[in-house]
């Protein structure tokens, strides 16, 4: 079947690995196409290169198209000078030292509206009350034999308090990746983490690497040369035809290392552009430079076991939020651990919308265009005006804006504060992620109302592209009191 091109698009597929059976495989039996990066759908825009991002009209879809920050927010700050103990720098990132550095440096690049960053040296007591109660009733909720899900779900739905490893462990659970017995959770955590690093070891290697092991494990099983030395080049015959680096064949080790590599090179460049502001992510330390490696294994690991998906760009700024917040636990075993807890997370969250990359499901229930017809739905239920004016009046269509919102969940359109916030909200909504997803973009129409209805097409489409600053809770407060839609309103084309 054919399939949309991928960024950096490579010849051909190969099959996931053999040996992988459990429930990181997304797409059994579904081969899917995928647009050539996170956005294109209508006819007659064209998408453009990255490197011309920002510098196109309003009018043009493929300022859509572009994975940009388009709340990007700039430091000032001068870049501090890094400690050179390579050695140390791995146990200090994982204490509770660096977690508030990285919360100051959080906090530091957020662009909270103005009457919260006047007022941040003054938090009222009663709000701080409020967070000492919800951290103890979050704790008082993990600690017991069998956790309530249902009553974790509901206080977290109003945020969860920074700092110590709350968010970590509440994430993981509301994932699916904790039971809720605690007694299974050391098990659960020492085979999954086991078996990514046994993937990691298959699939991640250079074939030559691959071959040095095998004639490793072929002579320690007591099939040494003839003159019993284990020295010396490998025997001719041991080399087949899918294991010679020119063989062309789509069977050939070789064959799907080079195409990997390919894929290996994007996530590289999209990941020089994950937050570039933030140390944690881009810093040239060595803590900077491990988190973008065990972030590029994750990215390539998915793309390996899940060909019919492979990698798309994006992807990489839906992974930097889990990976950031496992990595600073407070918890340094599950710090140190963070890349293989996040990849699993990461394949759990993206299952809930891996329709939404597939062309061939575009019109059916589970395909995009649905999901934006849903939101346009919900839209026209809690608020006719305001949709009467995007479709008809300016008719600017949900595809031109929210495509990027809902299959990056919102990580272009936020800081990353803001974005661990909605997320809190996302993972404990009872009836899913995508349904959540759905009232906080509806929401975000709600939000600009004013704006929007004074707007036409090409401001509109701007002002939907670049997202304003806007409190968060009340964004939030807001999509939860929607009323459900009840329309039966199709997405026009």
């Amino acid at each position: 079947m054919e399939r949309r091109e991928v960024p950096q698009s490579l010849p051909g597929s190969f099959p996931s690995h053999e040996t992988y059976h459990h429930d990181t495989t997304m797409i059994k039996g579904k081969k899917l196409k995928l647009p050539d990066r996170l956005g294109s759908l209508v006819a007659g825009f064209d998408d453009k290169d990255d490197d011309s991002r920002g510098s196109g009209s309003a009018l043009d879809f493929g300022e859509e198209l572009e994975i940009i920050q388009t709340n990007g927010f700039r430091s000032d700050r001068e870049t501090e000078t890094e400690t050179d103990g390579e050695d140390d720098e791995v146990q200090e990132e994982a204490t509770v030292k660096k977690k508030m550095e990285g919360d100051e440096e959080l906090e530091h690049h957020g662009r909270q509206p103005r009457h919260q960053k006047d007022g941040s040296s003054h938090i009222s007591v009663m709000k701080t009350i409020e967070d000492d109660e919800k951290r103890s009733d979050i704790e008082y909720e993990i600690s017991q034999k069998v956790i309530n899900l249902e009553k974790l779900q509901r206080i977290v739905s109003t945020g969860l308090p920074e700092g110590g490893h709350l968010r970590p462990t509440v994430w993981k659970l509301l994932l699916g990746y904790l039971p809720p017995s605690r007694d299974l959770w050391e098990k659960e955590l020492v085979e999954n983490r086991q078996k990514y690093a046994k993937l990691k070891e298959e699939l991640l290697l250079t074939p030559s690497e691959l071959a040095r092991i095998k004639e490793e494990a072929f002579q320690s099983n007591g099939h040494d040369n003839a003159d019993g030395s284990s020295d010396g080049p490998l025997i001719r015959h041991q080399i087949s035809q899918e294991d010679h680096p020119l063989s062309l064949g789509k069977a050939s080790v070789w064959h799907q290392y080079f195409e990997h590599m390919e894929i290996a090179e994007q996530i590289d460049r999209d990941l020089q552009r994950t937050h570039p502001e933030m140390k944690f992510f881009s810093g040239e330390t060595s803590f900077g430079r491990r988190h973008r490696e065990s972030m590029r294994n994750i990215l390539l690991l998915f793309s390996k076991l899940n060909p019919a998906i492979r990698y798309v760009q994006g992807m990489n700024e839906v992974l930097a939020p889990i990976y950031y917040v496992f990595s600073t636990d407070t918890d340094v075993q599950n710090a140190s651990n963070a890349e293989a807890d996040s990849f699993a997370c990461f394949v759990r969250l993206l299952s809930d919308s891996v329709d939404h990359f597939c062309q061939q499901l575009d019109n059916s229930s589970v395909g995009i265009l649905s999901t934006l017809s849903r939101l346009a739905e919900l839209l026209k239920a809690n608020d006719e005006e305001l949709w009467r004016h995007l479709e008809f009046t300016t008719k600017v269509k949900p595809q031109y804006y929210a495509f990027r919102w809902i299959t990056l969940l919102l990580t272009q359109e936020f800081n990353l504060q803001s974005i661990l916030r909605i997320w809190d909200s996302l993972l404990s909504n009872p009836f899913g992620v995508q349904e959540m997803l759905q009232r906080v973009c509806c929401s975000m129409l709600l939000c600009v109302k004013t704006r929007l209805l004074s707007g036409d097409f090409a401001a509109n489409l701007r002002l939907l592209q670049h997202y304003p600053d806007i409190d968060i809770e009340h964004l939030l407060k807001v999509a939860q009191e929607l009323s459900p839609d009840t329309s039966s309103y199709r997405l026009s084309l």
